[in-house]
Parts: C-alpha cells; structure tokens; sequence
C-alpha cells in the first residue's frame, strides 16, 4: 500500500460512508488540511463537527502535535479567557496557581473551538486580537507570548442573523472563517447508515451487536435523525443493551427510535371518551386530573412546597434527558425544550456535573 493509499485509509476510517456527502467531505478535508487557514465548520448539532476537526488536523502538517477541542458553550463566561489563555496565581478567586492555557498547551497544533456561536461578545473582541496578532496574555499578566496554533471552529448557528443582531462580531466571522466547510446532516447521507452502524458496532462483543431486517433498515433510512450521527450512535447503543444478539423488525426499532417517551409528562387516563376534550376551550373548562409528585397530596394542616416538588420533577427531567443524550448538553437541552444556555444555567443551579460534548 502507497502513501497515499495509507492517508486514505486513514481518512476513510474518520469519515464513514461511500454516498456523494461523505466523499465530498473527505476531499474537502484533503485540501483544507494542505494549508494553515483557519477554518469554520457549519452545520447541525450532532454531525461530527469535532470529528471533521480532527481529521483536518490529521490530514494536516500539524498531526502528531496537540489537538485541544473546547466547547464555549459550557464554559462559564467568567471563564472562558482564562480557559483559552492561562491566568497567573491570584489574579482571581481560586486562582491558585498558574495555568496554562489551552492556546498555549496547543502550541504548534491545532485548537477546535466549538460552539463558537456561544461565545460572550466582550471575549470576541479578545479571541481576534490573538488571531491577528498571534500572540496570547494570561489572566494577571503583561507579558505577551507568541503562539503558534491552527484554529478550528464550530457552530450550529445562523451567524449571518447573530451578526445582523449585533450578538456576534462581523471581523471574528471573516478571521475565523477564511473557508468556511459545511458539514453534512445524516439525513443527507442516508446511504451510510449501515456503514455507520457497523463501525459503531465494531467493538462491541458478537452478542451485543444487533442486526436489522430489511424493513427495520428501511425504517432506519427513512427516520429523519434530527439528532444525525450522534443520535443513530446512541439509537446503536441503546440497542445494544436492550435486544443484543437478536435480529429487529420495524417495530423494535420504531421502539427504540423514540427515547423521549420517558420525558413526557404524566397524566391520568379519562374514564370514558366522553372525559376527553374535544377543543382548546374545552379542555380549558374541563377539571384538572392529575397525579401529585411522589405520591403527595395536600392535606388539612399539611401544606404541600411546591416550589420544591417542582424543583424535584425539573431535576429528575434533566438527568433523564442527559442520559438520554449521552451527556451532551445540546442534544439534552432539545429533548427538554430549552435553550443550550438555560439548561447550562439550571444544571449550575441544582449542581448537576456532566461533561459536555
């Protein structure tokens, strides 16, 4: 096997898949990673945004040094510069020691900021000022220090509306998108489903991996992965663990394909179809039925704090949905209905640590 013939193997083992999208991709990668440009990657949560970071570092003359990826999004404000550029020992509470930055701990590599989208407007104008100049300061410092990084970025936002809304810096956009590379939805690459499902299986021992029917494979290629790979990785092991060995038809992975049965609230069965109402206004009028939390119900001298049931169920909801997404903070905060930055904010307030992805 040549050289190029070892480069892509090792391209083809990053990037999955024989459809148009997928080839596309890999060629993309080829050209982007002859340079040092900074590149942004575009496209929806959950595609393999990082992974597409990885390989263009790979592919790159930059492989073997450090690759360091950082999600803005699940930093706290407050700490974003710090995590990017270092601080010095008490330049701030809890500050310590001295720490290094991820610029600097990636010196002659690449850093993939992800979520860059996320990124507060204030820390923008700072992050350009080191890509212009190529020089980072730590948190409590002066001294300036010379860096040498490729920058990867990431977002599944429209940036053309943030910078219309003045929530994001016009020059930032242009520095950090010198290409600009759009990364697939699995919706668009259906094709590469069993490909995909293969290597996700690839390591799992003979009786936990689950094959598919011919109409559960359909079904698979016609579902429309809101959630892309992430989604079909965590559909893969979720299978796993609940049929492993056996052969699914359709309706074990139409099962399987709704997860988010377990998020949906409670409510009590009517008696009789009579109970069910027919309209908005009717079930605007029609007496509220419902179960109390744990069991509890008020009673006589018995007050019942709602705040804190409340507060309970919402806790509850939220592990459910980060297991249910396999820690990612984005995918959880979907299958909740919220924003990425409230569900952040609600996980610091009741103390909930997960690694964010």
């Amino acid at each position: 096997m040549t050289v190029g013939q070892n480069e892509n193997a090792a391209l083809e083992a990053l990037i999955i898949g024989s459809s148009d999208a997928a080839v596309r991709l890999r060629e993309m990668i080829r050209r982007v990673a002859r340079s040092n440009a900074s590149v942004m990657l575009c496209g929806p949560s959950g595609s393999g945004k990082e992974l597409v970071a990885r390989a263009i570092h790979d592919e790159g003359a930059r492989a073997g040094k450090a690759f360091s990826a950082i999600n803005c999004g699940a930093i706290p404000g407050e700490l974003i510069e710090s995590e990017l550029f270092g601080h010095e020992k008490g330049s701030f509470t809890g500050a310590h020691a001295r720490r290094i930055g991820h610029f600097e701990a990636s010196e002659g590599g690449t850093i993939f900021l992800d979520e860059i989208g996320d990124m507060r407007f204030d820390m923008q104008v700072k992050l350009l000022r080191v890509l212009e100049d190529r020089t980072i300061v730590r948190v409590g410092s002066s001294d300036v220090k010379a860096v040498d990084v490729r920058v990867i970025s990431a977002t599944h936002q429209d940036l053309g509306a943030a910078i219309a809304d003045g929530k994001f810096r016009e020059d930032l956009f242009f520095r950090l998108g010198v290409v600009v590379l759009q990364v697939p939805s699995l919706a668009s690459r259906v094709e590469d489903i069993p490909a995909l499902i293969r290597h996700f299986q690839r390591k799992m021992p003979a009786d936990a991996k689950c094959r598919f029917d011919d109409g559960a494979m359909t079904l698979l290629m016609q579902h429309g992965w809101p959630g892309n790979i992430r989604e079909l990785r965590n559909f893969v092991e979720r299978a796993s663990v609940l049929h492993g060995g056996e052969t699914l038809g359709i309706d074990e992975v139409a099962m399987l394909l709704n997860p988010t049965a377990a998020l949906a609230p409670r409510r009590a069965v009517p008696s009789s179809p009579a109970a069910v109402p027919a309209s908005a206004d009717d079930f605007a009028a029609a007496p509220v039925v419902s179960a109390a939390p744990h069991g509890k119900t008020p009673a006589p001298g018995r007050p019942i704090d709602l705040k804190r049931e409340i507060e309970t169920i919402e806790l509850e909801q939220i592990h459910v949905a980060l297991d249910l997404a396999d820690g990612i903070i984005s995918e959880a905060a979907r299958l909740l209905t919220l924003k990425r930055t409230t569900l952040i904010e609600k996980m610091r307030k009741y103390g909930v640590q997960q690694q964010a992805a």
